[in-house]
């Protein structure tokens, strides 16, 4: 199958990206200065991110916000104009069919899903879809982010006005003559701001942020080591169909009216592990010596196999290697010393808090 470009593709390659196949398009890995140094950048400064492969969704109608709210733990009906929440679709065993965010604007929801989901997360909302609901799929919308502590100021510069707007609200905003629909949120634990966009705009937006000479191009590279060091699950990684929202601790994404009326899909199971713990549960780990314990690599404690590494790679900002993984519950303290079976040999692994490298969110 022909991989999909997005409508950077050309500018990418202008800028000297290396390219890869990633969920069915051609997206950067990395650009000329590569991963490490887009990282930092990003964590420093502002990096510029293209997300245009993710997919953006509306629901209106009467009936959107109880459909919707079938297929999720979240009180959709809690979420207000302007404002964004985390939510996932969930299976009926309690594990996760995807994980995106929903957004209330202009009295529609406004849905972001994972490029490698898309098919999946639309053809279930068609398949659960009712007569008081229209969805429509923006395939003609783009989307950047802008990440860093810097993205602001970035922003700012550029004539938008940010006054009061904070983590997790959305707004219209325009640049020039394009319009503008931003979230302040991201997935790299610093301050930031997801920006959709006509498709056709989306060169013009992306080389203005650059000109303001601020702004450091990242690829897919860099965005993994952020969300890694963030602590951020990843689709397929930390979250899949058997992977319940608790022991990925995703427990704020479980809404208390919610779990009081327990009627969500997989509701018994996960209250269950709300209550009483699940069996495995998602850790930071910090490896001992210089080599980075890779994704699939099998955790152990007094030689019995106790968990799992799902994403393991270096860190840039601690500068030593790291990852994320589940580890069984009662071994999931801070502290604790397990070992990484690896291929020269069993490799000191220490279970740390997440995030591992605080979030810097803009809370206002």
């Amino acid at each position: 199958m022909e991989k999909q470009r997005t409508p950077l593709y050309d500018f990418h390659i202008a800028n000297d990206a290396r390219m890869v196949p990633f969920a069915g398009w051609d997206m950067p890995v990395q650009y000329a200065a590569g991963i490490k140094a887009e990282h930092l950048a990003t964590r420093n400064g502002a990096g510029l991110f293209d997300v245009s492969h993710m997919v953006q969704v509306e629901l209106s109608g009467n009936g959107a916000d109880a459909f919707f709210e079938r297929l999720t733990p979240t009180d959709i009906g809690a979420v207000a104009e302007g404002r964004v929440r985390y939510s996932m679709l969930l299976n009926d065993a309690g594990g996760v069919l995807d994980d995106l965010m929903v957004a209330r604007l202009d009295g529609r929801l406004h849905l972001v899903v994972n490029a490698g989901r898309a098919k999946h997360d639309i053809d279930h909302l068609r398949q659960n879809l009712d007569d008081s609901t229209k969805m429509d799929v923006h395939h003609s919308w783009a989307l950047l982010a802008l990440q860093g502590p810097k993205a602001a100021q970035v922003l700012s510069s550029l004539g938008l006005d940010l006054d009061g707007f904070r983590f997790m609200d959305m707004r219209h905003f325009t640049l020039g003559t394009v319009p503008l629909v931003i979230a302040r949120s991201g997935y790299t634990g610093e301050d930031g701001f997801e920006i959709s966009m006509p498709a056709n705009a989306t060169v013009d937006i992306a080389k203005t942020l650059m000109a303001t000479g601020d702004v450091t191009l990242a690829g897919l590279g860099a965005r993994d080591t952020l969300r890694l060091e963030a602590g951020l699950p990843l689709w397929g990684r930390e979250l899949n169909e058997t992977i319940t929202p608790t022991m990925a601790g995703l427990r704020f994404a479980l809404s208390k009216k919610r779990r009081e009326a327990a009627d969500f899909p997989g509701a018994d199971i996960i209250l269950d592990e709300f209550a009483n713990g699940p069996k495995r549960q998602l850790v930071g780990l910090l490896a001992s010596g210089a080599r980075p314990v890779r994704d699939g690599t099998i955790l152990l404690h007094d030689g019995v196999d106790i968990g799992i590494i799902t994403s393991g790679g270096f860190s840039p900002s601690l500068d030593r290697p790291a990852a994320l993984g589940f580890v069984e519950t009662h071994l999931a303290t801070d502290g604790t010393v397990l070992a990484a079976a690896t291929r020269g040999g069993d490799t000191p692994i220490t279970v740390v808090n997440l995030p591992l490298v605080p979030h810097r969110y803009f809370r206002g």
